[in-house]
């Protein structure tokens, strides 16, 4: 009999083809699921609704301080960003430059340290010498209130002011207003999409900023994984079949771009589109969303070291300490 399996991933054209049943999962009777924010598959893996899911980074190593912590990875990144982008400054506050935001008040999305975060604060102490406590925090919702995440650990490190913004409040009207003077968010503020000039990003060519990035560093920041719990871990058939299936997933939407370049991607809105497929190919590689931890080894592992000099792990972890053993190697 197969095993049964109710698995959870956010809708990405990456994780169609398991969401419809277009690609299976051999020896599994595999029930997909997905929900309308990611967040909402984190909180629900939590509280163990799912066998297998999608988890953000920092969720899943915060359960590495627990006394017994009930994941491991497969080394499958659905979700990945590059994050400079992910950086909004109010435009009177004379916020420049990186290291600008020393002294003074920035707003960070869902928690003390969310993957972006995690990932921008990481760059910013890497490149520029700036530290999450050399300026304050607020936590919060960037365009609707949200309240903290109580299902989730919480650690602040000691000389880091952190608070959550307070009921009613937004972290975009706060900017907007200059009651903070800048904001990490996975999340565009919608008042800079409306066009106001109170907002604006810290790198404005943002995407030349980002390539250079990857061209010195070699890093495609991942923001999620694959979780699974510990007992299932150990059945290397198993483990092998969900990570065959999210790879032949991803596989088929690649494909899908690599045949839309035989006639300009015609069948899309974006104009010169083909002209960025060609330019993104030329550097980041045919396969440029890679699954598999020789390809990911250096983006998991920035993402542990920053993860522990932030605070919010323990010890700091290696990609031995958090992938599925059977599929080291992959």
């Amino acid at each position: 009999m197969p095993t049964r399996l109710r698995i959870a991933t956010y809708a990405y054209e990456h994780t169609e083809a398991l969401l419809d049943g277009r690609v299976p999962v051999d020896g599994v009777d595999a029930d997909f699921e997905t929900a309308s924010l990611v967040s909402d598959i984190f909180r629900r893996t939590v509280e163990g609704h799912y066998d297998v899911a999608e988890y953000g980074l920092t969720y899943f190593l915060r359960t590495f301080d627990l006394h017994d912590s009930p994941f491991l990875a497969l080394p499958v990144f659905p979700n990945r960003n590059f994050r400079h982008s992910s950086v909004f400054v109010n435009t009177a506050s004379g916020i420049e430059r990186p290291q600008d935001l020393a002294g003074r008040t920035i707003g960070e999305f869902a928690l003390f340290g969310h993957d972006p975060g995690v990932w921008i604060k990481g760059i910013f102490s890497d490149e520029y010498g700036l530290t999450p406590d050399q300026s304050r925090w607020v936590i919060g919702g960037t365009d609707r209130p949200i309240s903290a995440f109580d299902w989730v650990p919480q650690p602040v490190p000691e000389g880091v002011d952190v608070r959550h913004a307070a009921d009613g409040e937004t972290l975009g009207a706060m900017l907007e207003s200059g009651e903070i003077d800048a904001l990490i968010s996975v999340d565009v503020p919608q008042a800079l999409l409306s066009g106001s000039t109170r907002i604006a990003r810290l790198f404005p060519d943002y995407e030349c900023v980002e390539r250079d990035y990857y061209r010195r560093t070699r890093i495609f920041p991942a923001m999620h994984i694959v979780a699974v719990p510990r007992e299932l871990a150990t059945q290397t058939d198993l483990m092998t079949s969900l990570y065959r299936a999210f790879c032949e997933a991803k596989d088929i939407a690649q494909q899908k771009y690599r045949d839309g370049a035989l006639k300009q991607h015609m069948g899309l809105v974006t104009p010169w589109f083909s002209r960025h497929f060609e330019q993104n190919r030329s550097l980041l590689g045919a396969d440029w969303w890679p699954y598999g931890l020789g390809a990911n080894r250096k983006v998991l592992d920035t993402f542990l070291r920053y993860h522990h000099e932030q605070g919010l792990s323990k010890r700091l972890l290696t990609s031995e300490d958090v992938i599925v053993p059977a599929l080291m190697d992959t």
